[in-house]
């Protein structure tokens, strides 16, 4: 169940074309995408208008510090301010915490972030590899970011689920 939300998650932001490209996301899952538009209109801030909402849970290896799971917060939290596009920052906003529930459903996910848009372009430019690998459409603030945490990470320690809201 667990592979098929990561990769439900990532192919609700991909559009279907002629030429499809096989990735492996994460957790090492190979999925299959298509995407028509180039990535100057798929990354483009008036690419499908809306809201959207990027969840992101985090899972870390057992020899990871407090003190370096509240960098990763932390340094996430900033890129509301640091992660710009043509000068000016473009996240609506982040919200960030620690596991706080007693289910006992966590399935060992420590923090949790959820990043507002206002489009789907938005987005895709935030987020970058694997759907966008010209890095002149894709935010390198982020990219710093995930080469920044991924060492931290647990063997499948994230998962995305990406959602278009309706507010």
């Amino acid at each position: 169940m667990h592979q098929f939300i990561k990769a439900t998650a990532l192919l609700l932001f991909l559009t279907p074309s002629a030429q499809a490209q096989s990735i492996w996301h994460g957790n090492h899952i190979p999925v299959t995408f298509q995407q028509d538009e180039k990535p100057e209109i798929f990354t483009a801030p008036d690419y499908k208008p809306g809201v959207i909402r990027h969840i992101v849970l985090f899972r870390y290896r057992p020899d990871v510090s407090d003190a370096q799971r509240m960098a990763v917060l932390l340094r996430f939290r900033n890129m509301k301010h640091t992660a710009k596009r043509n000068g000016e920052p473009y996240i609506v906003s982040i919200h960030a915490g620690r596991q706080n529930s007693f289910e006992n459903l966590g399935q060992g996910f420590d923090q949790a972030f959820i990043v507002k848009f206002r489009s789907e372009g938005d987005r895709n430019y935030y987020v970058g590899t694997p759907a966008v690998i010209d890095p002149a459409f894709y935010d390198p603030e982020h990219q710093k970011f995930k080469e920044f945490v991924a060492p931290l990470l647990a063997d499948r320690g994230s998962l995305v689920f990406d959602f278009v809201s309706d507010k």
